[in-house]
């Protein structure tokens, strides 16, 4: 039995979220919305706009508005520069809130200074997809750092699936104040899949010529690896001049300039600013396939059942690969190159890559850990069941 902290009857659970990014408000989002609808709990947000007028889209979309906007984004911002200006902010924050609890989501320079906020406090931090690990302290960097600093504070582990659980008992943590709730990204895309059959496809992408949905900005790929990505993309685009090839790219100067050079004039690559959530879930479910860097994108595709290919050197993410939708091909030319030609040319791997279901979630994530924490606080008698993912499919 795990350890309850009982409040006074009739007393509400404050509640502090912490977020700055598109990711992780997309994931926050269905959690937000779940506890501001639950009477139990009081509710108070803060982002600190590590990312903003992706940010900003988010918040709208699914129509949440921030107590509080620390707005810390700087051009070509630095790590240390994010991480003084966000423990500034949240110092005052914290105080003027006395949360009973801190949430912090994912693997963000944010996640980390909320937590160790947090702490200096002597406020409980709940960690929301804890236990995910790549093994690996500089891919991705800084988030694997990020995300293993997080779990040294945290005090409640709401893990994704039960293969971080796993990385948590293994490093030590006690069983108990591990929780597996499924991956509220898949929430999120539930919340909105009606909407996105309704989104037209941009142009010049058309919906007769199948194209490969491409978004790649990790910062350990900056620089030569990204180069080696946007070479394959090239050569892919140039074999196969009856499919498209569509960029989402990223705001960062720094990914530009690996990226344009390479792709800008060639006549079947699509580069587009950044989508709106909508709009990009939308490109995801329509596409041939997808080959990406992003986190996000391979919790997120699985539910539409689309091939990723991903462009790292490892994942933290390995039940997509042993779930079959997922396949790590890493930054070199050739071996990218070689991956996605595999996919249009041969129609069993694609079959393969394409049957399973979503091994990361399965929409309930958020009610999930609200009544773990109604738990946690002595409101509820016990604790919810946790998430178990679907059986990969026989194929015949």
């Amino acid at each position: 039995m795990r350890e309850i902290v009982f409040l006074a009857p009739n007393s509400r659970v404050r509640v502090l979220t912490i977020f700055g990014t598109r990711p992780e408000a997309i994931k926050m989002a269905p959690v937000v919305r779940t506890l501001l609808e639950d009477p139990h709990f009081e509710h108070f947000l803060v982002v600190t706009a590590q990312h903003r007028e992706m940010l900003d889209q988010v918040l709208e979309l699914f129509s949440i508005k921030a107590d509080f906007d620390l707005d810390i984004m700087e051009e070509r911002q630095t790590l240390s520069q994010i991480t003084i200006n966000a423990l500034r902010g949240l110092d005052s924050v914290i105080e003027k809130v006395l949360p009973h609890l801190v949430l912090v989501h994912g693997d963000t320079t944010t996640t980390f200074v909320g937590a160790l906020s947090a702490y200096y406090h002597r406020i409980p931090v709940a960690h929301v997809e804890a236990g995910l690990r790549s093994h690996d302290r500089f891919n991705p960097y800084p988030e694997e750092m990020n995300r293993l600093l997080a779990d040294t504070i945290a005090d409640i582990y709401l893990t994704p699936t039960s293969e971080a659980r796993k990385n948590l008992r293994r490093e030590g943590v006690d069983s108990k104040k591990i929780f597996v709730t499924g991956n509220t990204v898949v929430d999120a895309l539930k919340s909105l899949e009606g909407y996105l059959d309704q989104i037209p496809l941009p142009r010049p992408l058309s919906p007769t010529r199948p194209y490969i949905l491409a978004e790649v900005h990790r910062r350990e790929n900056w620089g030569e690896p990204l180069r080696q990505i946007a070479l394959a993309l090239r050569d892919i685009a140039q074999e196969s001049p009856d499919l498209d090839i569509a960029l989402s790219l990223h705001k960062n100067p720094v990914v530009r300039e690996s990226l344009l050079p390479v792709l800008g004039e060639t006549t079947n690559v699509h580069i587009f600013e950044p989508f709106n959530y909508l709009e990009f879930l939308s490109l995801m479910k329509k596409s041939f396939f997808i080959v990406s860097d992003s986190g996000g994108i391979q919790e997120e595709a699985p539910s539409f059942h689309k091939p990723v290919l991903v462009t790292r050197i490892v994942t933290e993410r390995p039940e997509g690969v042993e779930a079959g939708v997922l396949k790590v091909v890493g930054v070199d030319r050739q071996k990218v190159r070689k991956a996605c030609r595999e996919l249009i040319m041969n129609k069993e791997a694609y079959k393969q890559m394409s049957c399973s279901p979503n091994p990361f979630g399965d929409g309930y994530a958020s009610r999930r850990i609200k009544d773990y924490l109604l738990y946690f606080f002595g409101i509820g008698e016990k604790p919810p069941q946790g998430f178990r993912p679907e059986i990969r499919p026989i194929i015949s």
